[in-house]
């Protein structure tokens, strides 16, 4: 009798899965189609991420061969256009390059304006966009307004920003030109009391201060 039990059981079981293939098959071979055709589809996506990758990284080697060569125009021309159709990191680093090929071409103002665009873009890590900021700063000095220049660097002067003392230069700086000597000797003061600064900015602040003294 259990025999015929369990036959009659295997039978059902075999009708039911006869129904639900019949209700449901079409969708279960679609969708082992689609897994198929995703899986596929990602690895060449992978592989066309690697040329591409490839390919950016030939053309900065030859838009900073061309700055090598002294051909400052056509560098930044190169570096204009990774910077507007590369990924990967490309064009932030396209975008600092090609703003320093600017200021060596003497077009200061074009550099600082690369790197105001850089420093206020928010799809470029902090780090690129304070550097850019100190990097703007920097060509500022020369003709721009020191209390501008000074208010601009204020966020990076914090302790927890890795360009503080850096920053903290140049704020001594744009107040040297502002006419506010008290400020700069205690700005400088705090860059070479500074341990966690590089040893370089410690003694070029001693040594101004030094000067500021005499």
């Amino acid at each position: 009798m259990s025999d015929i039990f369990r036959e009659i059981d295997e039978e059902l079981r075999r009708e039911n899965f006869a129904k639900l293939w019949a209700r449901y098959g079409k969708y279960v071979v679609a969708l082992a189609i689609l897994v198929v055709l995703a899986t596929a589809g990602f690895s060449e996506w992978r592989h066309y991420r690697e040329r591409q990758r490839a390919a950016e990284g030939a053309r900065y080697v030859a838009a900073l061969d061309l700055a090598r060569e002294g051909r400052d125009k056509d560098a930044a021309d190169a570096f204009s256009l990774i910077a507007r159709q590369s990924g990967a990191g490309y064009p932030v680093l396209a975008r600092l390059e090609e703003a320093a090929l600017k200021a060596r071409a003497g077009d200061v103002g074009a550099a600082i304006a690369l790197y105001d665009g850089l420093a206020a873009d928010g799809s470029v890590d902090a780090v690129y966009r304070d550097m850019a900021t100190l990097l703007a700063a920097q060509y500022e000095l020369k003709s721009g307004d020191p209390k501008a220049i000074i208010a601009k660097l204020a966020p990076l002067t914090a302790a927890s920003n890795p360009w503080h003392p850096s920053a903290l230069e140049l704020t001594a700086l744009a107040q040297l030109k502002s006419g506010d000597k008290a400020a700069a000797r205690l700005t400088l003061q705090h860059v070479a009391d500074d341990l966690l600064a590089p040893q370089s900015l410690r003694a070029r602040a001693s040594e101004m201060l030094t000067a500021l003294a005499e």
